[in-house]
């Protein structure tokens, strides 16, 4: 017997193909507009121009040596958004960066503004792994 899905069903799974195909690209303008939040200094080769340059996630990946000597002297606010950001980069790194400033939890980004918490919402909509 030869049973089709149900056409909701069919529609839910055109709109996850049609989600899933655009997610890296979405990732990345969403990476980019964080970069860009945060400060070019922190990622690819951590000048203005190359953040305008940039045409893939690769060429701004963060500058962990640099992010976690810094850590200490950020505002708490740069501090979780940067983790965060990085924790999409390197699940461990970012991690560690969130326990060394005292982040235990999703709701610690309640404290971000509301440009800051589209960003992580988009990357985590989006993200597809690095």
């Amino acid at each position: 017997m030869n049973r089709a899905l149900p056409q909701e069903v069919l529609d839910q799974i055109e709109l996850e193909h049609q989600h899933f195909a655009a997610a890296p690209q979405a990732f990345f303008e969403a990476w980019k507009r964080g970069a860009r939040i945060a400060g070019a200094e922190w990622f690819g080769d951590g000048t203005r121009e190359g953040l305008q340059r940039a045409t893939t996630k690769w060429d701004l990946r963060p500058n962990l040596l640099m992010l976690n000597d810094a850590l200490g002297v950020l505002s708490s606010g740069q501090r979780m958004f940067l983790s965060a950001m990085v924790s999409f980069y390197n699940a461990r790194e970012g991690g560690a960066m969130f326990k060394r400033c005292g982040f235990e939890g999703l709701s610690d980004l309640g404290g971000l503004d509301l440009e800051r918490r589209k960003v992580i919402a988009d990357l985590t909509l989006n993200y597809n792994g690095w």
